[in-house]
């Protein structure tokens, strides 16, 4: 069971402050996108990738390599609905997302 469709992933969706914003953005700075979307759009398998992706990272930059912006956008907003994931940002074809491990956390944000 995977995404949204899990209440346990659906429990970790969470309202961020701008500052909380600010910081995922500049530690996604440096990073290189780990899960790609390419010519077969989302596949299970893509979404599988990115849910490991989110519990072992938190942050995470996907490429969404698909059609047209409307596409990107709605690729991006059902990676989001199928993982309980957050968009911090999107620049062309890289998004930013977001899920707090609740187990283990990964990121600390600043006080």
């Amino acid at each position: 069971m995977s995404g949204l469709h899990n209440p346990a992933v659906r429990q970790t969706v969470m309202q961020l402050e701008k500052s909380q914003i600010r910081h995922l953005k500049t530690l996604a700075h440096a990073r290189k996108p780990i899960v790609m979307v390419g010519q077969r759009g989302l596949t299970e398998n893509v979404i599988q990738e990115l849910e490991n992706a989110l519990k072992r990272h938190e942050l995470v930059k996907a490429k969404v390599n698909v059609g047209d912006r409307d596409l990107r956008d709605a690729s991006i907003k059902r990676l989001c609905e199928d993982t309980g994931a957050i968009a911090i940002q999107r620049i062309g074809n890289i998004a930013v997302l977001f899920r707090r491990n609740q187990r283990q956390p990964v990121i600390v944000f600043p006080a």
